[in-house]
């Protein structure tokens, strides 16, 4: 007991290059998917105890963050030698159950259009709340968290820093929230565009070229053989739309809004 308190009263060893939340006071996450799993969290009556890992989180003592299907690892230098081993784990859904989430997304135009531009839509809860499933824990029960430190509590400030330091990751790629419940960027966009019909094939003799060169198309599904490009071509995020039941003098919205739409592609 002598020896662990002096290596807290100490503080932790100090490292270079660690991961450094952006935020330098007040909240970390900044958008609402990020925002909602520290609610979550807080809501498990952690909120004093995260409040613990903001300084480590913030001092870069996260050496390495890692994100697969089910588990987050964070590597976090605490006051020993040997970095603590900060695990949280969820509940991936099961093929079954993503087949459902993908059909559901798929038949809704503009979720479909959202991700697909990679965007979160505001409210994708819902889509997964009528499935009878949820994008986040609503018990403590549904998460699993250790942390090799000798801090009995849960979350200790390892896993606290590690939590902060995931919703950050959650405001730069909403996707990985995704991945953690077991469906990765590319699996879910790939079935959308299937579903939809809208699979993307990449002619052979553009197969090597870089991507910058064709990020003005990306999204875009090639014309049918012998016909030339259209405007539809650039505007992938309205032709994901249904039409809109709308004219002006005689000609549809949805033709009046594609040169917008190719400005802001380009």
């Amino acid at each position: 007991m002598t020896e662990q308190w002096k290596f807290e009263a100490r503080g932790p060893i100090r490292v270079e290059g660690g991961i450094k939340a952006r935020s330098k006071r007040g909240a970390i996450p900044q958008t609402w998917w990020s925002e909602r799993f520290i609610e979550v969290l807080e809501s498990f009556g952690m909120g004093g105890r995260l409040q613990r890992g903001k300084s480590y989180a913030r001092a870069g003592q996260v050496l390495n963050l890692t994100l697969s299907t089910s588990v987050v690892v964070g590597l976090v230098q605490g006051s020993r030698p040997e970095p603590y081993r900060a695990r949280i784990g969820i509940k991936a859904f099961s093929p079954q159950q993503w087949a459902h989430i993908e059909r559901e997304l798929a038949g809704q135009a503009l979720y479909a259009a959202k991700l697909l531009a990679g965007e979160m839509p505001l409210d994708l809860e819902r889509v997964f709340a009528e499935l009878g499933l949820e994008l986040f824990p609503s018990t403590m029960r549904e998460l699993t968290m250790d942390c090799s430190c000798p801090d009995w509590e849960i979350p200790c400030k390892h896993l606290a820093a590690t939590c902060y330091l995931l919703a950050e990751s959650f405001d730069e790629d909403p996707f990985q929230i995704l991945a953690w419940r077991g469906r990765n960027r590319e699996e879910l966009l790939d079935r959308l565009r299937a579903l939809r019909g809208t699979q993307q094939v990449v002619p052979a003799d553009t197969a090597d070229d870089p991507l910058s060169g064709h990020l003005h198309d990306f999204w875009t599904s090639p014309p049918p053989a012998g016909t030339p490009e259209g405007p539809a071509a650039s505007t992938p995020a309205l032709d994901e739309l249904e039409p809109l039941p709308l004219e002006v003098d005689g000609v549809p919205v949805t033709d009046l809004l594609r040169p917008a739409y190719r400005r802001f592609a380009g």
